[in-house]
């Protein structure tokens, strides 16, 4: 099944060499452990390899030979933004630089006072995002919707060694009362932030080719999105060289209540974002349900 289970690979051990690497020996030098990282996981995790390996062979058409390369550059470059990540929470935002594109669609964005919607996905680096935002001065409070399925003493671990993020977090609950946490954060003009690409098992879900076959995308952000009276913004964040990001902002332009249109403009946006980043997508499950 193409459903996403909640639960991202990783120890709590692993979480803190990373940690002491980037503190003690620097970021890069925690690249060069992760070399060892991405081989295990590489070498030994069959059922991500196949779907990833899908991915390049069947969607993107490289050759039998560049796929098996690209898998473990994948691994690779999935571990960067992990370590990025928390280099960047621990204080570390001097060692990075950014550019960004379409800023001042989320200036006009909050000019309306009127909150906004941001969906992203599982590409790139979107949980940085908000260090960023504050160097343009983005003084906003963005709301990230999410499940609440990651193990437990990993985000304790990680919230003890990272600064205070100003990302709130809406849980999603099976009471719907997830829904009045959203329309509270819109109407105080903050955003809110949904990941469009992963779905859970007995979650509504609507369908749509990506790159060229099938796939199964969450309902709920498009479903909700496109029906709230505010602007509707794809956002992403791309890693680059040399410790550079790039963050890219799209406004959607689609009817009110077309969810359905609204699913396939995200769905375009993506795509182009994979034709200039391939090795930055991080869903590591059989997306096109084809195992």
């Amino acid at each position: 099944m193409s459903e996403w289970d909640g639960k991202s690979r990783g120890t709590l051990l692993g979480y803190k060499i990373f940690i002491f690497c980037i503190r003690k020996l620097g970021i890069r030098a925690a690249y060069v452990v992760l070399y060892f990282v991405a081989s295990y996981y590489f070498l030994f995790l069959k059922k991500s390899n196949q779907s990833i390996f899908y991915y390049f062979r069947n969607r993107l058409n490289y050759s039998f030979l560049k796929s098996k390369i690209m898998v473990f550059r994948s691994y690779y470059t999935f571990g960067q933004t992990i370590i990025d990540k928390m280099a960047i929470s621990a204080g570390l935002r001097n060692k990075f630089t950014y550019e960004f594109d379409g800023e001042e669609i989320l200036f006009k964005l909050l000019a309306e006072k009127k909150g906004g919607v941001l969906i992203s996905a599982h590409i790139g680096n979107f949980e940085i995002a908000e260090h960023f935002f504050g160097e343009i001065d983005l003084n906003c409070q963005i709301n990230l919707v999410t499940t609440d399925n990651e193990h437990s003493v990993i985000k304790e671990y990680l919230e003890s060694v990272s600064t205070k993020s100003k990302i709130k977090f809406i849980i999603v609950k099976n009471d719907l009362s997830h829904i009045y946490d959203i329309n509270n954060a819109l109407s105080n003009n903050e955003l809110i932030c949904f990941t469009g690409d992963r779905y859970f098992e007995g979650v509504k879900c609507l369908s749509a080719p990506l790159l060229g076959e099938e796939a199964n995308f969450p309902a709920g952000p498009f479903l909700i999105a496109s029906r709230l009276q505010v602007p509707v913004v794809f956002v992403y964040v791309m890693k680059e060289a040399n410790l550079h990001y790039h963050l890219v902002a799209t406004e959607a332009n689609t009817k009110h209540r077309d969810e359905k249109g609204l699913l396939n403009a995200y769905i375009e946006s993506v795509e182009s974002i994979l034709k200039k980043y391939p090795l930055q997508w991080f869903n590591y499950f059989d997306f096109w349900n084809k195992f």
